[in-house]
């Protein structure tokens, strides 16, 4: 599906409830000559990318969540395509095979035939997460730091929600048009979508100030309830996860303490 010139989009085959309908893979180039998180290591979907785009020359990637990148190892022994992203934190949730050509730094540019790509740091989701900016375009490659229609779990002890929240400030001040996202369709409203973000964070971290005043020293399991009654149960391990991530950034702040294996307010 093309969604701008040079733009194209291949879903992978890998929908689930942490995934949405599948991985967004974005073929850069016209014709292809790049692939933006070419997903899982799924073989219809390697012969679809390589189908796509026969001449690859770079292999760009968000993230290392196995979502995302696995699919870059079998890409580079296939065709030689140098490969561009972060290291994979040694968390146990990442890819353990993605090994980068090239590491971007802040606003690095890189070429994608005629296109060009600004990297942009974006921690928090993952200490590695990259966001890609298409130059000229406005258009924004977020992976997994801002999706449609939902936030993503902070997953602790890699991920930082301090960083999370900085990394969105910071994108508002760059030009951007719309957001292609790691999972969905795109968004048309993209600074609209960062302050919601954040308007959203903020008022669970709110929630989070109020359970702690109303029940003194509590434990992740027992501030759950009441921070996400809003959230159905069946999705409180994963919103478990940002909890702590919320409470560490509280603690960080002088705003909450830790006993033993409960948590009070400051």
């Amino acid at each position: 599906m093309s969604i701008a010139p040079g733009v194209a989009r291949l879903l992978a085959p890998n929908a689930s409830m942490m995934t949405g309908p599948g991985t967004n893979t974005w073929l850069l180039g016209d014709p292809p000559v790049a692939v933006l998180d070419p997903g899982p290591d799924i073989p219809a979907h390697v012969e679809a990318i390589l189908a796509a785009a026969p001449r690859l020359e770079t292999i760009f990637v968000t993230h290392t969540h196995r979502d995302h990148s696995p699919a870059a190892a079998t890409l580079k022994a296939r065709c030689g395509a140098r490969v561009v992203g972060r290291p994979a934190p040694r968390d146990g949730l990442q890819d353990e095979r993605f090994v980068p050509d090239a590491i971007p730094a802040r606003d690095e540019v890189f070429a994608a035939g005629r296109l060009r790509l600004r990297a942009i740091d974006t921690p928090g989701h993952a200490s590695n997460h990259v966001c890609w900016l298409l130059e000229g375009d406005g258009l924004l490659f977020t992976g997994d730091h801002i999706l449609e229609g939902v936030t993503p779990v902070i997953l602790v002890p890699d991920g930082d929600l301090a960083a999370y929240l900085e990394a969105l400030e910071r994108l508002r001040r760059y030009p951007l048009r719309a957001i292609a996202p790691g999972h969905g369709r795109l968004i048309e409203d993209p600074v609209g979508e960062i302050d919601r973000v954040i308007a959203h964070r903020l008022a669970r971290e709110a929630k989070v100030l109020a359970a702690l005043a109303a029940h003194g020293p509590a434990t992740l399991d027992e501030l759950l309830a009441p921070v996400y009654a809003d959230v159905p149960a069946d999705r409180h391990a994963l919103a478990r996860m940002t909890l702590e991530a919320q409470l560490i950034k509280l603690e960080r702040e002088g705003r909450a303490a830790r006993d033993g294996g409960a948590w009070r307010g400051c």
